[in-house]
């Protein structure tokens, strides 16, 4: 079975950026670990991505912190976790919103007809994995789709075991062992 890595949006902003949380800078080792578990399986790694104007789009208004604006410093990946993409050749997305709904088209493609399975780690737990884990397993309803909660913190501490509650009520499983 064809083993396919999603890592969401692991960029400086929501780490020690604009955005960022100790427990996001907590999992990058892991996530680093996780990346390379994956040498020779398809990978994806999703940019959360906005434009310069991103105070006066309906999710800046809401969330009025600029962050992950395409060019800047915070926008790009962690330099351990980029390393780590590059050393086995992962394929980047960027998304203007929570989910993406290209990342379906692309995990059928390099799933090529075999079986397959998911697995997605990353940031933030509560925002965006959960919206990807969400449209990937509306997209593949008989696909395993997991998420490594030791490979993804939230805004909070009890916004990530919500959105991991959440994930598990729509059979979305808790994988992986860590890193």
């Amino acid at each position: 079975m064809k083993r396919i890595l999603v890592v969401v949006d692991m960029q400086k902003d929501f780490i020690d950026g604009s955005l960022g949380t100790k427990e996001a800078v907590a999992i990058v080792p892991a996530v680093v670990r996780k990346i390379r578990s994956y040498a020779g399986e398809p990978v994806f790694a999703t940019l959360d991505t906005h434009p310069e104007d991103y105070l006066e789009t309906q999710e800046g208004r809401r969330l009025p912190v600029v962050h992950c604006v395409r060019g800047t410093p915070g926008w790009e990946i962690n330099p351990d976790v980029a390393a780590a993409l590059d050393e086995i050749g992962a394929t980047r997305i960027e998304k203007p919103s929570f989910g993406s709904l290209e990342l379906p088209e692309r995990i059928r493609e390099a799933a090529a007809g075999e079986p397959f399975e998911v697995e997605l780690v990353g940031l933030c737990t509560d925002i965006c994995v959960v919206s990807n884990a969400l449209i990937l397993k509306a997209a593949f309803p008989e696909v395993r789709v997991s998420v490594d909660p030791s490979c993804c913190a939230g805004v909070t501490p009890g916004s990530h075991e919500a959105a991991l509650l959440t994930m598990r009520m729509c059979q979305v499983d808790e994988g992986g062992q860590g890193a």
